[in-house]
């Protein structure tokens, strides 16, 4: 019997439910009288998403995380949550008062009240968090233009190489190893550089699932090529990637859980995004441009590489 995949599965999910040839997007969206609701849901689950030397804290803030980069994206004001918790009948008191302690800090973080949630006991650790907004407008994945410019908002690849470092299969340089890890510990959402910006965006996504699925997704839903011409790193995983002898291209492009995101602009906005990139210490990097096709293509030396999506993939 074949084996089904995530996309397939949500196909089976939609049709369910009557719902054919949906795109998929960060968010949901639906109206309620003159409000136009932004909400979104994420599970957290401790085999498949907690390093055994992750605190339960920095768990429950990124379960919180993994919700607001989504918003992030979009340009949305998170203001309201519930959360869900599984949690073994055997836990102590003291890892629960660590998990209330990570919820609490992203809530304070991002400023969301949590007005409700669940609970229930089962063999491990599981959250499940959905966050709640209100919009005017929403920036999608599919309305990039030919000769529109792509940034991503920070350089990626570190988390690939921390989550190794937390596995002890790897270490390097002491600042480069505290920077890789703390990448995966302790995400930070680009949630104001989002909303100061998102008016300026033709289209943009969260790349939390890889980089080369983002960009692969999103060139699909705009029916157009993406040329990417500079590939986003710093010279400190390049260094360590030599180091160890590593493939650069798979850490860069096929990590996930960087909770940065990709927007498309018009090269008349550069030059502003840029400044407010600047004001809210946000580090943006242009690495492409739109063009008619289809597909995502690495340049090099003017040769064309196509980029195919080897992002995470749940199943």
């Amino acid at each position: 019997m074949k084996k089904l995949d995530e996309s397939e599965i949500i196909k089976i999910f939609q049709t369910g439910f009557g719902k054919k040839n949906v795109g998929s997007e960060d968010v949901e969206i639906f109206n309620l009288g003159k409000n136009k609701i932004v909400a979104k849901t994420d599970t957290l689950v401790e085999s498949t998403d907690i390093p055994s030397k992750m605190k339960l804290s920095d768990a429950a803030r990124k379960s919180i995380v993994a919700c607001v980069s989504d918003f992030a994206a979009k340009g949305v004001k998170p203001k309201y949550g519930m959360i869900s918790v599984n949690l073994p009948k055997t836990i102590s008191r003291s890892k629960i008062n660590e998990i209330v302690l990570g919820f609490k800090k992203a809530c304070r973080e991002f400023d969301i009240s949590i007005i409700g949630g669940d609970t229930n006991g089962g063999k491990e650790i599981v959250f499940n968090v959905c966050l709640f907004g209100i919009t005017d407008k929403l920036v999608t994945r599919k309305n990039s233009k030919k000769g529109d410019l792509i940034f991503v908002t920070g350089p990626f690849g570190y988390t690939s190489a921390g989550l190794t470092m937390l596995l002890d299969k790897k270490k390097g340089n002491k600042t480069f190893v505290k920077k890789a890890i703390k990448s995966v510990i302790k995400p930070n959402p680009r949630l104001s550089f989002g909303i100061k910006n998102k008016k300026y965006f033709s289209s943009s996504m969260d790349s939390s699932d890889g980089l080369s699925t983002t960009l692969n997704e999103m060139s699909k839903q705009s029916k157009n090529k993406f040329i990417i011409n500079k590939v986003p790193f710093l010279k400190d995983l390049e260094d360590y990637v030599k180091h160890y002898k590593l493939n650069l291209h798979n850490l860069v492009f096929n990590g996930g859980e960087e909770y940065e995101f990709v927007f498309t602009t018009s090269p008349k906005n550069r030059k502003i995004i840029e400044r407010n990139a600047v004001l809210s210490k946000t580090k943006i990097m242009e690495i492409g441009h739109v063009t008619s096709g289809k597909g995502v293509y690495v340049e090099k030396n003017n040769n064309l590489t196509l980029l195919k999506d080897a992002g995470w993939k749940h199943f």
